[in-house]
């Protein structure tokens, strides 16, 4: 999704040794390159327009890349590993050429917005492989699909919800309608709505759609009219656009004390929002407001599929499902009960087991 929110390596433009640059391409790389290591090896990575530290997709995937270049013994840079930065979706073509014509052999696409542009490229370099993450090309044999059972991990932050909620009311968040936000609504929805029938109590879920995975403003405001309607748990699926819902329930809870009954909270998406959620409580206390985050492993998605590349066993052509079972998908920790942990372990479990069936578009 792209959704598609920690700290990655702040880096500034700079010219790939032997490279003329793209003039309207919006990239930003740097690194040394890897004269010792095979070109075969090599991966690139092409952010949507949330850029790298967008708390979400990119951030996830560029931390994949990293995991992967330290077990490889690779550098950041040419014939290792790099990302290139779209500003633009103008700037998606120019670079993705400019990672073809640095030579890296591996090519990944983040976010279903860049499916046209990663389509394109395969198709004039058959001897390049390609990645598209979070959406399906198909009859390309140098692509392969990484997707996502976001829905299940969603679930069990349903749990979460319906078992932390004290009003009753809890919210969801989207970016924009489509099939993958889908997933993460549809499952939100089902784990509330299982939880409240367990639990003999009636939920009310408030759900609304941004427009946009960037407009933070905009979702400020909606996370503003939900907290107002008594909803004391909203979960995000919209991408760098969910630090408006930080930010409200931030304003909310800086002015209660730690101990608060009234306190709210948020359910971050795709990458561990908790460092969204620090804040200090009216009596000084440092505290957090990140109940959870739903994690979309495009981290392990990444690293995957990298490690079978440079291994020569590219999955080209294939759909790959990353869920559960592997981390694919799954919850941080976060700030919830021990006691409400456990029920959404548990419901991970039926998940596996079968017991549960998770819808992955929501109910009409």
């Amino acid at each position: 999704m792209k959704t598609t929110f920690k700290s990655v390596l702040a880096t500034s433009t700079v010219l790939l040794a032997g490279i003329a640059l793209t003039a309207c391409s919006g990239a930003k790389q740097n690194g040394s390159s890897n004269s010792n290591k095979k070109s075969s090896a090599s991966v690139a990575l092409i952010t949507d327009i949330a850029g790298v530290d967008d708390h979400s997709f990119n951030e996830s995937g560029w931390k994949g890349m990293v995991a992967y270049g330290k077990s490889q013994g690779l550098k950041r840079g040419t014939n290792g590993y790099q990302y290139f930065e779209s500003s633009s979706a103008s700037d998606f073509t120019p670079n993705i050429n400019q990672a073809i014509n640095a030579g890296y052999k591996t090519i990944f696409g983040v976010g279903y917005s860049l499916k046209t542009a990663i389509a394109s490229a395969a198709k004039k370099n058959p001897k390049k492989n390609f990645v598209i993450i979070d959406d399906v090309i198909k009859g390309q044999k140098n692509v392969a699909s990484a997707n996502f059972r976001s829905q299940d991990a969603s679930y069990m932050a349903g749990v979460l919800a319906a078992r932390t909620t004290k009003t009753n009311v809890v919210g969801f968040i989207g970016g924009v309608h489509g099939d993958i936000v889908d997933l993460f609504d549809a499952g939100f929805t089902k784990g509330v709505q299982d939880t409240a029938k367990k639990m003999g109590k009636k939920i009310t879920i408030l759900n609304q759609y941004v427009g946009s995975f960037t407009a933070a403003d905009k979702e400020k405001s909606i996370a503003k009219a939900m907290f107002a309607k008594k909803a004391d748990v909203i979960f995000h699926a919209s991408g760098s656009a969910g630090q408006g819902l930080f930010s409200e329930a931030k304003s909310i809870d800086e002015g209660l004390s730690a101990n608060s009954s009234k306190k709210v909270w948020a359910i971050g998406v795709d990458s561990d929002q908790s460092s969204l959620g620090k804040y200090k409580s009216k009596d000084g206390k440092s505290s957090n407001l990140c109940l959870t985050s739903v994690m979309t492993g495009v981290n392990v998605a990444v690293k995957d599929i990298s490690t079978k590349a440079a291994n020569g066993k590219f999955p080209g052509g294939k759909q790959l499902v990353y869920g559960l079972k592997h981390n694919g998908v799954y919850l941080t920790r976060g700030y919830a009960s021990a006691s409400v942990w456990k029920q959404a372990q548990a419901a991970r479990t039926d998940i596996l087991n079968g017991k549960i069936k998770v819808p992955s578009h929501p109910s009409k």
